[in-house]
């Protein structure tokens, strides 16, 4: 019996507004691929626009986005219009960096499925984007 071959989740991590810290969102690729999905790194400096062309072109599953700089509350509202915009909003959306506790709740209701911390365990949020992509 011929075995199927599953298709790779598929994501995108990047960074968006003028945060220039970025070891993390490489290590989160790092360790995104070595779970088994296929990660596309837009790197630095992107705006909600081109983060969501890039993954509409990509057909990706999962939008990562790295928040280092404070801009969270500003950024993410930005990024699920465009999303909506664009009818891309049944992809799974994900944050992760630094955020004071009080605003992973807003950053829920504003459209983030997950906001993980820094220094979340890779099984967590490997587990947490197997289980609620959305295909």
């Amino acid at each position: 019996m011929a075995k199927t071959k599953e298709k790779k989740i598929k994501a995108i991590v990047t960074k968006v507004g003028l945060d220039g810290h970025d070891r993390g969102a490489k290590v989160v690729v790092s360790l995104l691929k070595e779970a088994g999905m296929e990660v596309i790194y837009l790197g630095l400096f992107q705006t909600p626009e081109t983060i969501i062309k890039a993954a509409i072109d990509e057909d990706v599953d999962v939008i990562g986005l790295s928040y280092l700089s404070g801009e969270h509350l500003i950024f993410t509202p930005l990024i699920v219009e465009e999303m909506k915009k664009n009818n891309f909003d049944d992809v799974l959306l994900v944050a992760g960096g630094t955020f004071p506790v009080e605003d992973i709740p807003l950053m829920e209701e504003m459209g983030i499925d997950r906001v993980f911390r820094a220094g979340s365990l890779t099984a967590e949020f490997v587990s947490f984007i197997k289980e609620n992509v959305k295909r």
